[in-house]
């Protein structure tokens, strides 16, 4: 099990330092958001300035997206990266795709997806291979490749990034079934929201990633589960991590993760908080019970990494805190945690 960084929502500027404290402590992978910055620009810096480290969008909003758009910019940051680099995409949900980007949101949510990903991986054949560019269905017709827009095959990939030559691993995100059947299906990845619980991972999403798998004839370490995950030390932590829980209970879309352990009558009282805009009212509803399913704790870093690798030892592969790791800010802490989580 690997554990990665979160780059929180700072400026460019602050980048190149935070990726190269971020690769000096030991973590394994940094993950760029896509909330108040754009998730791509940061990458040609964290590339840049870092050897090892590896790197993706957890989450690029996808439907905000051409899958050109997209298949350009992946391909240009692994070849800077030299194959470190990982395509994380998500779809967001109806009201900031429609009131946000100002985009329709799809009749079909994983049918929109899984072509785009479909068209992606076409292009990046067509440069790679120089494969015809055919690539028809219901959201995209792409079949237009002209060389003067090819951008041609990307650079061999050293050993030591243990990326596949040409190929970009996809990784794409979701709370409930549909999109992890679809990751066990197409993706090299499934990224797990934060809200979720490790009996909703077991009972509800590892099946659906399985049936995806079994419909392709495809294995299960064929998709790298990585697990975005709630943790706390202390008090602040703990009623932060709170505060977070009830917002994304709120969320409609997410009510399955609260039915699944009967919690369904505190979501709807959420949902209805968060209408009427009393969000600090909200935190009020998550119990200790609610909050202990969803927040890993422990008393020191040491006792949660080892709390971390018991309670996740069968159900990812990678884990990022819910916490964006800042360089000066906790240092020791950090250095305990992964010292601990690594040993």
């Amino acid at each position: 099990m690997k554990l990665d960084a979160a780059l929180p929502p700072i400026s460019l500027v602050e980048v190149p330092a935070t990726a190269a404290a971020a690769e000096a402590l030991g973590f394994d992978c940094l993950w760029t958001t896509e909330t108040q910055h754009d998730p791509f620009l940061p990458h040609a810096l964290i590339a840049e300035h870092t050897n090892r480290l590896k790197m993706g969008t957890g989450i690029a909003v996808s439907f905000a997206r051409s899958p050109a758009v997209l298949a350009y910019t992946a391909w240009d940051l692994a070849a800077q990266s030299q194959g470190r680099f990982i395509l994380g995409l998500g779809t967001q949900v109806k009201a900031h795709i429609e009131r946000r980007f100002g985009l329709e949101w799809p009749d079909s949510v994983t049918g929109k997806l899984r072509e785009q990903i479909q068209v992606i991986r076409a292009l990046w054949q067509t440069w790679q291979m120089g494969a015809p560019l055919n690539q028809r269905g219901d959201y995209y017709k792409i079949t237009l490749m002209s060389p003067f827009f090819n951008p041609g095959p990307l650079p061999p990939f050293p050993a030591r990034s243990g990326a596949e030559q040409g190929r970009v691993p996809i990784y794409i995100a979701g709370v409930n079934t549909g999109l992890a059947k679809l990751a066990g299906e197409l993706c090299d990845g499934f990224l797990v929201h934060p809200f979720h619980t490790p009996r909703y991972l077991k009972e509800v999403l590892h099946p659906a990633i399985r049936a995806g798998l079994e419909k392709e004839s495809r294995a299960w370490g064929d998709v790298v589960v990585s697990a975005s995950v709630f943790a706390a030390t202390n008090r602040a932590e703990r009623e932060a991590c709170r505060q977070q829980v009830s917002f994304y209970a709120s969320t409609p879309s997410y009510r399955a993760v609260m039915e699944l352990h009967g919690w369904g009558d505190a979501a709807e009282k959420l949902s209805a908080l968060a209408a009427r805009g009393q969000w600090d009212e909200m935190p009020g509803l998550v119990s200790d019970e609610i909050l202990a399913e969803f927040v890993t704790e422990a008393s020191s870093p040491t006792e949660l990494a080892a709390t971390l690798k018991i309670r996740y030892s069968t159900l990812a592969d990678r884990l990022t805190l819910y916490l964006p790791f800042t360089p000066g800010e906790r240092d020791a802490w950090w250095q305990e945690l992964l010292a601990a989580f690594n040993a």
